[in-house]
């Protein structure tokens, strides 16, 4: 039996990683394992015929006071995507962008709020919604909670503001067209986007978990890639992990920061709900669409729940010369080519129809499900000897996971 570290880690994603940096940092001999051969679990970034291409169309935030905790965010040079998105509808494309971040768009947002897009009623509903959460956010986690669906039909908000920008604009950022999501937690997260500057490193989304890999390694810990755990065993004073071709790691505790749909394959905890994206990524040439805003199709005509010009905000995403599209699904839409070529052609004009098909994510497991009271026990110690940690402890993002991994590193040291 090779030697007993104080901790192993299971998963090398963003909640393992920060939770083996604390860790570490606390004196502790870490050791952290992941069956991929690279870092940072549904945060990855792929170098396909000089593109970038994430794992599916994600964004990080500076506005999480957590991603703050875990790294400088000037050391992942965030391109920040303009606050707002182009609404397609009726023939008509229309603006909707924040007006102190965008005061250039101000005409064009009054010219679509205009058109019949905003309804008095549903602007009165939208800000009784939004309201709470922008001056007292902490009442709002802390207060009732329903299905955002049924919040919005309780105050009023049932027009064309929420059936042609919010509903098809929070379908791609929840993963959920079905309005069973927390509402508070919906609420929180419009929130940080209305007051953050949210974007993505210049060297795509991975750049965050190498970054935090870094610094988990400075301080110490131990990262073996391609080590796969294929079962677990408490044994007295130590936790054995075993490994599939390589020998048994033991260690006096485990942290399980798997994703959750391979949790129970290691603790005795049910496989929490998780939602599933598709992306397919489009190269173009140097005549692309200009706007760098996220378009949502107000008509809901096709599988597609959002899109943008990747390159136009992060240029490095494509090579020179050329421009990456993202298009989003949901993966049980049954989205095929011609669908999502037929919908990019309504979104962005006739020039969509050449556009060279990079790859398509489908991505099963992309965001647990997060159906309401936001805050439900999730603790992370289960036993004297192990630990758990990942978003589906916590919230469906990038803050939800460093969260968890900094919970999981104070059950480990408390």
């Amino acid at each position: 039996m090779a030697s007993l570290h104080d901790v192993v880690v299971i998963g090398a994603g963003l909640a393992g990683l920060r939770c083996a940096t604390l860790l570490a940092q606390a004196g502790r001999d870490v050791v952290v394992l992941d069956a991929a051969d690279e870092v940072g679990g549904r945060q990855r970034t792929d170098r396909v015929d000089g593109f970038l291409l994430d794992r599916g169309f994600q964004v990080v935030n500076p506005r999480y006071d957590a991603l703050a905790r875990a790294v400088d965010p000037a050391d992942l040079d965030l391109r920040a995507f303009p606050v707002g998105v182009r609404v397609v509808r009726g023939g008509r494309s229309d603006v909707f962008a924040h007006p102190l971040r965008h005061p250039a768009l101000l005409p064009a947002t009054l010219a679509g709020a205009l058109s019949g897009l905003v309804t008095a009623r549903d602007l009165v509903a939208a800000l009784r919604w939004l309201g709470p959460a922008l001056v007292g956010p902490a009442s709002v986690a802390a207060g009732p909670d329903a299905t955002l669906h049924d919040t919005w039909d309780r105050l009023g908000l049932t027009g064309p503001l929420r059936w042609s920008v919010l509903e098809p604009f929070l379908t791609g950022v929840l993963a959920d067209d079905g309005g069973a999501t927390s509402s508070a937690y919906a609420t929180l997260l419009v929130r940080l986007f209305a007051l953050g500057t949210p974007g993505v490193p210049a060297a795509g989304v991975g750049a965050l978990p190498r970054r935090v890999a870094d610094l988990a390694r400075k301080a110490g810990a131990d990262i073996r890639l391609e080590h796969a755990a294929t079962g677990m065993d408490v044994r007295g004073d130590r936790v054995e992990v075993a490994l599939r071709g390589a020998e048994v790691i033991a260690a006096r505790e485990a942290v399980v920061a798997v994703g959750g749909e391979a949790l129970r394959e290691l603790v005795d905890l049910p496989t929490p709900p998780m939602r599933g994206l598709q992306t397919w990524w489009f190269g173009t040439d140097a005549g692309a669409p200009a706007s760098a805003l996220l378009v949502v199709d107000g008509d809901r005509s096709g599988p597609i729940v959002n899109s943008v010009v990747m390159s136009r905000t992060a240029p490095a995403y494509a090579p020179p010369g050329r421009h990456l599209v993202a298009a989003s699904c949901l993966l049980d839409s049954g989205a095929d080519e011609r669908a999502v070529r037929g919908q990019l052609e309504r979104l962005w004009g006739g020039a969509a129809r050449g556009w060279e098909l990079l790859r398509r994510d489908d991505i099963a497991h992309a965001l647990p499900a997060l159906p309401p009271p936001l805050r439900h026990p999730s603790p992370a110690r289960l036993s004297e000897r192990l630990v758990v940690a990942g978003d589906h402890r916590e919230t469906p993002s990038i803050a939800g996971a460093l969260v968890s991994g900094e919970r999981a590193a104070r059950a480990v040291l408390g």
